[in-house]
């Protein structure tokens, strides 16, 4: 077993000393859509309705809502949450390890765990890694996304109404039944007004702090978020800070963006100044695969303006490092390889000495769950075995890169290193396979295939696109699906 390995088994060995259903996430993550009140600690269980009457008493109701405190108090008691379930299907249907090691595994998490077990269920605690979204602003209609984190979503749902499937994720009607209409970023936000309360005392007990969107650098409260931490004259230094942005904004914003991460983190060439505002500053970027595949998926998405703008970044922001969030979804199969090749070029290209940090470029193979249509689950089995591939095609680019003077003295060169795709990149992508592989009950399968044809059949009557065209290697499902459609 090697030094990793052993690690995460020793994560989930102390876990389950609580409980099998113990997870330090439900405490020390947070994300935070506060364009329409809601919260979950990781990505995976559904969010859920912040309280406003919690927030007005309490602005740290925005992560240790009564909602939230009933399931650690469920974790502590050795008990699953019932919302947990895509650990729990990880953990009995492989040998993999699930998100509930990994994410307790993390430096901002681990240290916590005698707190947090000898702690009563119902005090709260200030997370260490968390996600804020302050507005749905965005310039992309990606196809997985919705009204709730795109502004562009709703003005196409206002001009065309829903999309015609099943599962209502963009129908506005019914998610103004549920609490899930986004506030307009030009109005008042109490969720917002809480977070500013807030910010201070948790700025302080910050590991990492994330800011997603839409698209942040489209909001206003992430600029004020960057002045805060430049005009701080005692700053959070051991703060990991992230910025998510699609990378398509006009080149008047990335300039903006890129003075102001230089000053957070000046001075650039000295790796771990203490002058520098912060630990670490990561850009968080998103791309489900390569070229005009990827520009359907993200609708707005320039594939080749994306690119050239990481490279921008990467060149001109040197104590940066960039994490690409791969939603991998049905869509992304057939090019996920020319993009694992693309991002171990960029590892290779830009981890040198002279940046901060030795892997640059991270790639985050996170798989999408919803909207169930769109999932990799949707499709047939043999598409999992081109899954497998591709983390066997990671797994091989394990190569020393030589860089410096080969004719050096004494026959030395400067120096050499690995960049090679991670344990956990590629833990990450195999997982994806064995998920895909889960049982699933035939007519809820019949019934997203349907959906399937549906949603992509109107996506090309609205946007102009071709469905077909753009990926050819699913024309044969793309017809089953239609011909199931017409039969339900």
């Amino acid at each position: 077993m090697n030094p990793v390995e052993k690690a995460f088994k020793n994560t989930t060995d102390k876990l389950n000393s609580v409980g099998c259903g113990m997870c330090l996430a439900k405490w020390t993550q947070s994300t935070i859509h506060l364009q329409i009140g809601h919260t979950h600690s990781c990505h995976h269980p559904v969010p859920h309705k912040i309280p406003v009457e919690e927030i007005i008493k309490n602005p740290t109701a925005l992560h240790n809502t009564s909602y939230k405190k009933a399931k650690r108090k469920e974790m502590l008691t050795g008990k699953r949450p019932k919302e947990c379930d895509y650990c729990w299907k990880v953990e009995d249907n492989s040998d993999q390890y699930s998100d509930r090691t990994y994410k307790s595994h993390e430096s901002w998490s681990s240290p916590h765990f005698q707190e947090i077990v000898e702690k009563p269920w119902d005090q709260d605690f200030n997370p260490r890694y968390v996600e804020i979204g302050f507005s749905n602003a965005c310039n992309f209609k990606c196809s997985y996304c919705g009204p709730s984190f795109s502004s562009q979503w709703v003005k196409e749902i206002k001009k065309h109404g829903a999309y015609p499937t099943t599962d209502n994720f963009n129908d506005m009607q019914w998610m103004k039944d549920q609490g899930r209409l986004p506030y307009d970023h030009k109005e008042y936000n109490p969720y917002v007004e809480a977070f500013w309360k807030w910010w201070p005392d948790l700025y302080r007990d910050l590991h990492t702090f994330r800011i997603t969107g839409g698209e942040p650098l489209l909001a206003k409260d992430t600029w004020k978020i960057l002045d805060y931490i430049i005009k701080e004259p005692n700053p959070n230094t051991n703060l990991s800070l992230s910025i998510n942005s699609n990378l398509g904004i006009n080149d008047n914003l990335v300039d903006r963006f890129i003075e102001k991460v230089n000053r957070i983190t000046d001075p650039p060439a000295i790796v771990h100044s203490s002058d520098s505002k912060v630990k670490e500053l990561t850009i968080f970027t998103s791309v489900d695969t390569w070229g005009p595949q990827a520009d359907y998926i993200r609708d707005g998405l320039e594939f080749n303006k994306f690119w050239d703008n990481m490279n921008k970044i990467l060149t001109k922001c040197p104590r940066t490092s960039i994490g690409i969030m791969s939603t991998y979804n049905a869509l992304s199969i057939p090019n996920y390889h020319k993009l694992i090749k693309g991002v171990f070029d960029l590892k290779k290209e830009y981890g040198h000495p002279s940046r901060a940090w030795t892997t640059p470029v991270v790639l985050d193979p996170s798989y999408l769950r919803y909207p169930l249509h769109q999932t990799v689950q949707v499709l047939p089995l043999h598409w999992a075995d081109q899954i497998d591939e591709q983390a066997k095609m990671a797994k091989s680019m394990e190569q020393i890169f030589h860089h410096g003077n080969p004719e050096a003295e004494y026959g030395a060169k400067d120096y050499e290193v690995s960049y090679a795709y991670t344990d956990i990149e590629i833990g990450k992508m195999r997982r994806i396979s064995d998920w895909m592989r889960a049982e699933q009950d035939p007519d809820t399968l019949n019934r997203n295939r349907a959906n399937f044809y549906r949603f992509f059949s109107a996506h090309d009557k609205r946007r102009g696109t071709d469905f077909i065209k753009t990926f050819p290697e699913f024309e044969n499902f793309y017809y089953k699906c239609k011909d199931i459609s017409d039969k339900l």
